[in-house]
């Protein structure tokens, strides 16, 4: 990356710059914490895991919705394929944990989404709807940066036989890297040419995706559920 001069990556770094503490308080939390060390409960992995699952399937179509909009052909390939990963390659991370706890098709559908999931699916949703393409990969990196950057922190303290080895191998590993950084290229290209009122718009839009990042673990860990 370059020093926020201007150059290919400018967007990216200043964005991951204004919310460092952000990620700071994400990587330290009690859920990654426990997670890092093997300690977190299984039945608060279980509730999250139901709920990522959840949560891609959003994911997935508001890529997919990144993938319509795009400016180029390269950039209609790359979301087309990051939406067929997260249903596809994640599915099968997560279907191997809901053989693990007996968790069934009918057992997934019947589990509503939590508040902080389907808020961040509908914020993602309602952004690739209503914003242009620019705004939409500035709200859709975070989820793609900042789990590499846990995962990468978790599996350089975590030891082998620790007992969600499977998703901290994933996040880590050098198929994600490469989904990643071809994320964080694609959003610096479309803030290239955007102005900088534009360029303002998808740093909010950075920011509040981080934000529903925090939420989504915090939920997790607390098993928050809808009040009425």
């Amino acid at each position: 990356m370059t020093d926020g001069d201007g150059g290919p990556n400018a967007f990216s770094q200043a964005a991951w710059a204004r919310n460092a503490a952000a990620y700071e308080t994400i990587r330290t939390m009690p859920f990654n914490a426990e997670l890092a060390a093997g300690t977190l409960p299984q039945a608060t992995f279980r509730h999250y895991i139901v709920q990522d699952a959840h949560y891609l399937i959003g994911f997935g179509r508001a890529l997919s919705l990144a993938a319509a909009k795009a400016p180029d052909p390269d950039g209609i390939v790359q979301f087309s394929r990051a939406a067929q990963d997260a249903i596809v390659v994640e599915r099968a991370l997560h279907g191997g944990f809901f053989r693990d706890y007996g968790i069934g098709p009918e057992a997934f559908a019947g589990t509503p989404l939590t508040p902080a999931c389907h808020h961040y699916i509908s914020y993602l949703v309602a952004t690739a709807y209503a914003e242009p393409f620019e705004v939409l990969c500035a709200a859709l990196l975070p989820c793609f940066w900042i789990y590499k950057a846990v995962g990468d922190d978790i599996f350089a303290r975590a030891t082998p036989d620790n007992q969600y080895r499977a998703w901290i191998d994933t996040y880590a590993g050098e198929d994600f890297a490469d989904a990643v950084a071809g994320m964080i290229a694609a959003t610096d290209r479309a803030a290239n040419s955007a102005s900088p009122a534009l360029q303002a718009r998808m740093h909010d839009a950075f920011t509040q995706a981080t934000r529903l990042e925090w939420l989504f673990w915090d939920s997790a860990y607390r098993d928050a559920s809808w009040p009425l």
